[in-house]
Parts: structure tokens; sequence; C-alpha cells
């Protein structure tokens, strides 16, 4: 994957297939752009599609600072117009997806779509916050595999965990939890955490938008999503069966046949 230097960090990207449109993947907090590893598959053979690492994640750089939600808007802002160099669809996860909603809010003439899975545009609900301070703080002190159980627990749905036939998908995705560092990743926790809503600024949203859930998802239950469906005007709600917050890889072709559906639309 090439690294190029946007807003201030030197930024992992890997660009897959030669469509005539594009589209820019931004992943969940703990992990990478490998997490659209099925999409990418199936949707560059129609689509050019750009997946980052955020800084402090994955490839990236780990700079010193600006992990803040608005300086991670900027950074793919960047990538967009530098590497995919016009408007593109945009999807994003979680983490990606407080980053989507701010690109359409702020930008929304670089977006043709967007796509917001397992996201919210609510700041962290306050009973979140002393357990989610409290897992960097140990992961700093004794290491990410002491966190590494609750952290799947939040990450996954319990079909998912529970489901004997994908042990070995579960323990791929722990080695890659495992991958972050410590100290590196709490800066890209503190930066989530702290973020604000952009509940109030939905109504201006005026692109094509799908958001999609999982009934699983504990870490931004389905109460979220159909919460952003109802502010944002003309958007598509789909809900996918066990399921949890990781759905491209829990249930990948679900996420793929929805995507392909709106695209197709759109």
């Amino acid at each position: 994957m090439p690294r190029m230097m946007l807003n201030g960090a030197a930024i992992n990207y890997e660009v897959t297939g030669d469509g005539p449109e594009t589209i820019v993947f931004g992943h969940g907090l703990l992990w990478s752009g490998r997490m659209f590893e099925a999409q990418v598959a199936a949707l560059s053979r129609r689509y050019r599609c750009i997946t980052l690492d955020f800084r402090g994640q994955g490839q990236s750089e780990a700079t010193r600072d600006g992990y803040d939600m608005d300086t991670l808007t900027q950074d793919v802002l960047c990538l967009i117009r530098e590497v995919a160099g016009g408007p593109v669809h945009y999807a994003g996860l979680s983490m990606g997806g407080f980053v989507g909603m701010r690109l359409a809010i702020r930008h929304p003439e670089w977006l043709k779509s967007l796509t917001l899975l397992e996201t919210s545009a609510d700041p962290e609900p306050e009973e979140n916050m002393f357990k989610y301070r409290l897992l960097p703080r140990i992961a700093r002190l004794l290491g990410m595999k002491v966190v590494a159980p609750q952290a799947m627990k939040i990450m996954f749905g319990k079909t998912f965990l529970k489901d004997p036939a994908r042990k070995a998908q579960r323990d791929e995705m722990r080695n890659r939890l495992l991958q972050n560092d410590p100290f590196n990743i709490s800066k890209a926790i503190t930066g989530v955490f702290d973020r604000e809503g952009v509940y109030e600024f939905l109504p201006s949203i005026q692109l094509p938008t799908l958001i999609i859930v999982g009934d699983e998802d504990v870490a931004t239950i389905p109460a979220k999503s159909r919460r952003m469906h109802a502010a944002i005007q003309g958007s598509q709600l789909v809900v996918i069966p066990n399921s949890g917050h990781t759905s491209t890889v829990e249930t990948p072709q679900a996420v793929i046949a929805a995507m392909e559906e709106f695209l197709a639309k759109v």
C-alpha cells in the first residue's frame, strides 16, 4: 500500500479496481482498511475502491496529535482531492461514519453518496465513558492482550462470537486487534470518545444516504441508526440480522448486497 503526506500525516491507502466511479472506505476504531476486504473484492469489479488507514492505526503514521474527528475529516478530504480527484461515494463504519457525516455536512460537493455503517450522530453516551476510558489505560499498562477479550465483545455480535465454525476468523480478527500499539491507539480512542455530536446538522445532508446496522450491535445500537434515518431525508435503512458492530466482517455478503442495490440506484 502506498503512503502519502496528507494534512501533516503519512496516510496509508490502497486503490483496487479502475471503474469510472470511486468508493472511499473509512474504517472503524481498532482496525484498518482491511476490514473492507470482502466489500472491495466484490465492488472493485465495477468501481475504483480506495481504502485508507486513519492516522495511528494500520500502516499510517502515528502523529503526536490530530486524532479528533475534525482532523480525520480533513485527512480524508485531502485523500479524496489528491487520489480520487473528484467526488466519490463514501462508506464509513463507526469512526469512519463519524468522519463521513462531517464530510457530508461540510463538504458535500466532494461526495456523490454516503453509506453509514454501525455509527451514530450523537456524542458517546455518558454511561459508556468510564468503561471505554479504562480500556486504553489498561492497554498501556498491561498490553493489548489484557483488553482484547472485552474489546471483542464490543466489536462483534453474539452470533459471530459463539459460532464454532468461525473460530479461525475470530482468531484472525483478534490478532489484528493485538497489532495496535497501546500508546498510539489510546490517542485514537480518546479522539473517538471526546467527539461532539452532529445530529442537529443531519437535516442538511441532501446526498443519497444508506444506513446499515446489525441488530446485535452493542457499541452503536440500532436505535442510533433509526434516529439518523429519521433525520436524513430520503435515507435508506437496512438492519442486518445476526450481525454486530463489525458487520463488514461478520455478515459481508449482506453488506455487499445492500451497497450494490443502493449504488445501482444512485
